[in-house]
């Protein structure tokens, strides 16, 4: 995991955006503060740059350019209404957990919707932070707009290498469903619960940083989909602020809000975040962990209890998304695993076809495009299974099952992406397209086993020796007729249940 996380980082896309984002928010809240001439200010423009930079996830560059636009009149509105209820508790509290369900509501509208829904929470969130009251809201808002500005002009302007990548391919959710059935709803409804029980709960521990459990509870339910996602991701949670805490007892309490090493500290954790936070949540806790701690020192009210404080809440808040996710219209791991494998198989399906036919001369079939939205799709499989695979998953059988999917899945992906690669400069001759057009059809009829539950076909002999089309076609038809054992099990079988 180490490896994966700080080493590996094909095309440099982590270091990119680890170095824009660094960039970016520097600039940004160097600006704020000098527009409004508060730390406050500072922060809020920071914290509003650093939210543009890492929310914003539309799949093309003119989208990203719109959502990021979007955010001030998604964010403001609520930043107001937080200041403006500074004074009224009950009132403020309700209108918090308004804003909670809102936002959870609005990921139903893809990355647009997600990106202005966190957006718009941490504007509340951040008012509880820095204390806003109606005085405040002027420079905050004024701070706010300049760095989504700035923000904007380095990412789209100044470096937007994103301009030279193909589009990164969005797979979108399941059949949604109705009402209650559809799992942005029950979403929703789960996390202003968890939001209400943490909100109550953490204001008990403490009237002045209860805030930092009800954002627990936010960030454990973005970007999870069942019971499982949720449960884990709460436990790395608590784990990254475990650990960050230790870091700014080492580090932020020390400097005594010292501006220049904070500043390079902060500036450091901002980098870790960006860079980690595709493969870790752990890590990415980590460094927002130690970060809020070097920006209480900044404040000038750090000290051990409140960083003590912190982890309390944070417990809080862990604890009332899991009640929540597991009491509360709870949506099992298996259902939401379970439709993202099949889709995933419906795509393999696709992208051999489009190889298929370009083997046959078909010119204007394009199997790369495909490969793009299937190594989405198993990224969604993977983060659906990783509950089981966890290492503190006790249920043996059903991680050595979900291992087992995933090994085949993966290995079905680097077929279909051979057979791709062969196909621009493969010739084939009739006897060869005879040939290929069984061992094509074989494929299909294991498709159809999969996603029609019947029994797998037996796969064929083995093609001759360094037929190199066929030799993946047939390694194709092998690995999803092995599929069908751990997908087909019962309900209560390993791997199956949630």
């Amino acid at each position: 995991m180490m490896r994966k996380v700080w080493v590996a980082d094909p095309g440099r896309q982590r270091l990119r955006a680890a170095t824009r984002a660094v960039l970016g928010i520097g600039l940004a809240t160097t600006a704020s503060g000098l527009a409004v001439h508060t730390l406050t200010g500072a922060i809020a423009g920071g914290l509003a740059a650093l939210l543009a930079l890492f929310t914003v996830a539309d799949p093309t560059v003119r989208g990203q350019a719109v959502t990021t636009a979007l955010l001030p009149a998604a964010g403001l509105p609520v930043l107001a209404l937080a200041a403006g209820l500074h004074g009224h508790p009950l009132w403020r509290d309700a209108a918090f957990l308004a804003v909670i369900a809102a936002g959870v509501y609005a990921r139903r509208w893809g990355p647009r919707g997600h990106a202005l829904g966190i957006f718009a929470f941490m504007m509340f969130f951040m008012a509880q932070f820095l204390h806003a009251a109606p005085g405040h809201l002027p420079p905050l808002a004024a701070a706010v707009l300049l760095a989504v500005a700035v923000s904007a002009a380095v990412r789209f302007g100044a470096w937007c290498y994103e301009r030279r990548l193909r589009p990164a391919p969005a797979p979108a959710a399941p059949p949604p469903g109705r009402g209650l059935a559809r799992a942005t709803t029950r979403q929703a409804v789960q996390a202003t619960v968890a939001c209400a029980v943490a909100l109550a709960v953490g204001q008990a521990v403490s009237a002045d940083r209860w805030y930092w459990a009800v954002a627990t509870v936010w960030w454990v339910f973005v970007n999870t989909a069942s019971c499982g996602e949720t449960l884990v991701r709460g436990f790395r949670r608590v784990l990254g602020t475990v650990t960050g805490i230790a870091a700014a007892l080492l580090l932020a309490v020390p400097l005594h809000g010292a501006p220049a090493p904070t500043a390079v500290l902060v500036a450091g954790c901002v980098f870790g975040l960006f860079y980690t936070a595709p493969l870790s949540y752990t890590y990415m806790m980590f460094f927002v962990t130690v970060m809020a701690g070097l920006l209480y020192g900044l404040l000038g009210v750090l000290h051990p209890g409140l960083l003590g404080l912190r982890f309390a809440e944070t417990g809080v808040g862990a604890l009332a998304a899991a009640v929540a996710v597991v009491l509360v219209l709870p949506v099992t791991t298996h259902a939401t695993t379970n439709a993202w494998i099949q889709r995933a198989v419906r795509c393999v399906h696709e992208c051999t076809a489009q190889a298929v036919a370009r083997l046959g001369g078909a010119h204007d079939a394009d199997p790369a495009a495909r490969i793009g939205e299937l190594e989405a799709l198993l990224g969604k499989v993977r983060l659906s299974l990783a509950p089981l695979v966890h290492p503190l998953n006790p249920l043996r059988h059903r991680k050595a099952r979900a291992r087992q999917v995933l090994a085949l899945l993966d290995a079905c992906a680097h077929d279909v992406a051979a057979l791709a690669a062969l196909a621009p400069a493969e010739r084939t001759g009739a006897a060869h397209d005879t040939r290929l057009a069984d061992a094509w059809r074989r494929v299909e009829a294991a498709v159809d086993a999969l996603t029609a539950r019947h029994t797998a076909p037996v796969p064929a002999p083995a093609p001759p020796a360094g037929d190199g089309p066929l030799l993946h076609l047939h390694g194709l038809e092998q690995k999803l007729a092995a599929l069908a054992a751990p997908l087909a099990s019962p309900p209560r079988a390993p791997l199956a249940g949630a």
